[in-house]
């Protein structure tokens, strides 16, 4: 007859240890793969908008962020946004630039898309219909959310890649062309990739989509 062995007290509570250790490292690495776990995705069907010809609404890796445009504060620069979006231009073009928590950048029509992206060029690409006037002279606070057109260093540059701010960034204040502001979706930029090391990704994460809701 086999005798049965229990186990000590000191084996029981070594056997629990590892069972939440081995719990907890299965929960880590499903969080960590997933990283879009606990970021809302926000559907424009289920939002009433007081200007729904103003609203654009942009895919990214973790689900959409929802970004009213300010045509009476930057007609020009509206306008341009708007038809490169109805065109449907922007689609599968890279984050190219990131800073964590601080900004993102986007809009390199020429070197950015995912199946020819030029690492050597990317952020310099143009959209082929030419550059605009930089608009500055419109108040416009560049909190949280704001989104601007990029420009060369000199004014006047402004063409088809654009910035969304993470933070407040008082100092954009008549130094950037404003377009419009992030009003749903903050959290899914945060989750775009980016490098310590540089403000440029390597292997980026990519617009999915990009249209206006009308």
């Amino acid at each position: 007859m086999i005798k049965k062995i229990r186990a000590s007290i000191s084996e029981k509570i070594l056997l629990i240890f590892l069972m939440i250790l081995a719990m907890f490292s299965l929960t880590s690495y499903i969080i960590i793969k997933n990283k879009c776990l606990f970021v809302k995705n926000y559907n424009p069907n289920d939002i009433q908008f007081s200007n729904p010809e103003n609203i654009a609404i942009l895919n990214a890796p973790c689900g959409n962020v929802i970004i009213e445009l300010y045509p009476d504060v930057s007609p020009n620069a509206v306008e341009r946004f708007k038809v490169l979006i109805r065109a449907n231009r922007y689609d599968d073009v890279a984050f190219h630039r990131v800073i964590e928590n601080k900004l993102i950048q986007a809009g390199d029509l020429e070197f950015g898309r995912k199946n020819s992206l030029d690492y050597g060029k990317i952020g310099t690409g143009q959209s082929g219909l030419g550059t605009i006037n930089s608009e500055l002279e419109a108040e416009f606070n560049f909190t949280k959310g704001s989104v601007g057109l990029a420009r060369t260093f000199r004014n006047n540059t402004e063409d088809s890649q654009f910035f969304i701010i993470l933070e407040d960034e008082p100092l954009y204040e008549g130094e950037y062309t404003p377009v419009g502001r992030v009003i749903y979706g903050v959290k899914v930029l945060n989750k775009i990739k980016f490098l310590d090391s540089s403000e440029y990704v390597l292997r980026p994460d990519f617009i999915n989509t990009f249209r206006m809701l009308d």
